[in-house]
């Protein structure tokens, strides 16, 4: 059932290892690098209770008769999907900020796995049956469920057994109670979650049908032989007044060292299979793409938000070139937020029944979110102008010696100088800061790099239709040939490739 802050925090203080900037943490729900994310994900186990956002946040189970989290739910019609998406948005109206991995975006990943309940069955019908088993825990006992993914790489030009084997995540043996791994994932929030799904991110194992890296289970973050080592945190580099972003919502980043970890049977979803490792890499984020993509949207609202502000207090709006400028923020807007809906509307469904959003419209959105926002930043900041990196901070404004110069000069009309300071901390730590740099790079890589994004939608996309447009209008008389579709690169991709949704 739906758990509250106070129960998830105190579910993490379960004498795990973690470590940020040298120091081993006592208590991660205290520790001033990651309690603010942490209360962050405790107020949207609250919003689940609040009278205001329950009906929003949660359902009634029917089997069990208990309230549940929309974001676990399995989606099995557009419904759920809508429910979904306005769960999403009431969060980040709640906490006034965006939060990306607070497990609706990650519980997802283990949804293509249960489409892939025939490939799983190829190896053991019991692994299926532990995928049906987690998807319907977590659904119920509403687990802070993360995604590891990201390996710590190693010499890429070699395969992981010509080089230290423990560069790669692996199964190292077979025990009576489950199989022993060793290795290294990086993973957002893992410091502070209760589980991860972990799963390979090669795509290729040379001509090895059966490989030790080809495994995927859930882990305990608390399990004996994790250990966390954590990047350093933005939040308390400055005051919550200049850094509003940054002392709030930094996600910290986590590398999980597995030193010898024992996996349970009924945790493993695949082991030594590369035809199961294969379907989850090419299918990863069939699902959880909707709400990575959906935070991109809030962005970009944001982004409209503090440069129309602007422009509007300090009179530009009636400038062609400052409305051609907003107009391209709007543009990227409405891109994003046509193709977050017509995945829905135009939602299909999936191999294992499962009400899946429109996989071409999704991942071309995906493209245009990830690719457009290095520029439609820029062009936030093009409009915000100069005073976005030389404002001075809340310090000088609360000085009385300084703050009758910067009351003089900052203000304008109506519009204190206070407001303007506010609105320029807000912008910088959206675009200028520390965070502000991390946050576009995680966006760029977080679901693979822009060369798998691409490849996604060439392999989800359905090019029968358009050729048969030019057969038809072109009068060719001869048919496609029948090729192989298969890539011929030295790069594995992360999805590629998936008939599903085609």
């Amino acid at each position: 059932m739906i758990r509250t802050g106070d129960e998830y925090r105190e579910s993490i203080r379960d004498g795990r290892e973690v470590w940020v900037d040298g120091e081993k943490v006592a208590d991660v729900t205290t520790h001033p690098s990651l309690k603010p994310i942490i209360d962050a994900r405790a107020r949207i186990y609250d919003m689940a209770h609040d009278p205001r956002t329950r009906d929003v946040m949660s359902y009634l189970d029917t089997e069990t008769n208990e309230r549940c989290p929309v974001g676990a739910k399995l989606p099995l019609t557009r419904e759920d999907w809508h429910a979904k998406r306005t769960a999403v948005d009431t969060v980040m109206d709640d906490l006034n900020g965006i939060v990306t991995r607070v497990g609706d975006e990650t519980v997802g990943e283990m949804w293509s796995l249960f489409d892939g309940q025939d490939v799983l069955n190829e190896i053991n019908p019991a692994f299926s049956q532990h995928i049906r088993d987690h998807i319907r825990h977590a659904a119920l006992a509403d687990p802070f469920h993360v995604s590891a993914n990201t390996d710590a790489k190693g010499d890429r030009s070699r395969r992981p057994q010509d080089q230290d084997p423990d560069v790669l995540l692996h199964t190292v043996r077979e025990t009576g109670d489950g199989i022993v791994v060793r290795g290294a994932k990086f993973e957002t929030a893992a410091a502070y979650a209760n589980q991860a799904f972990v799963k390979p991110t090669i795509g290729e194992w040379g001509d090895a049908e059966l490989s030790d890296y080809a495994v995927g289970f859930v882990a305990q973050m608390n399990a004996p032989g994790i250990k966390h080592i954590c990047r350093s945190s933005f939040a308390g580099r400055g005051s919550d007044a200049d850094y509003p972003m940054s002392n709030r919502f930094d996600e910290i980043d986590t590398m999980i060292v597995f030193d010898d970890v024992e996996i349970p049977w009924e945790n493993v979803f695949f082991y030594r299979h590369t035809k199961a490792a294969a379907f989850i890499r090419a299918t990863l984020h069939r699902y959880s793409m909707f709400p990575f993509v959906q935070r991109h949207l809030r962005f970009a609202d944001l982004m409209i938000g503090v440069a129309y502000t602007n422009a509007v207090q300090t009179g530009v709006k009636m400038h062609q070139g400052v409305r051609e400028r907003l107009a391209e923020l709007v543009c990227y807007r409405e891109g994003i937020n046509a193709h977050l809906t017509a995945a829905i509307d135009m939602a299909e469904t999936s191999p294992g029944g499962l009400m899946m959003p429109n996989q071409a419209l999704l991942y071309t959105g995906r493209v245009l979110a990830c690719s457009q926002l290095p520029q439609i930043m820029h062009a936030a900041r093009d409009l915000l102008g100069g005073q976005l990196c030389v404002t001075p901070n809340a310090a000088a404004f609360a000085d009385p010696d300084e703050a009758v110069w910067l009351d003089k000069y900052l203000a304008i009309g109506d519009v204190d100088a206070e407001d303007r300071r506010r609105l320029f901390a807000f912008a910088r730590d959206l675009l200028n800061s520390d965070y502000a740099g991390h946050r576009l790079t995680f966006q760029l890589f977080a679901q693979s790099p822009r060369f798998s994004h691409l490849l996604a939608v060439y392999n989800n996309y359905d090019f029968a239709g358009p050729a048969d447009l030019v057969k038809r209008y072109a009068g060719l008389e001869s048919e496609l040939p029948q090729r192989e579709d298969r890539l011929i690169s030295a790069t594995p991709a992360v999805d590629a490739p998936s008939q599903a949704g085609k």
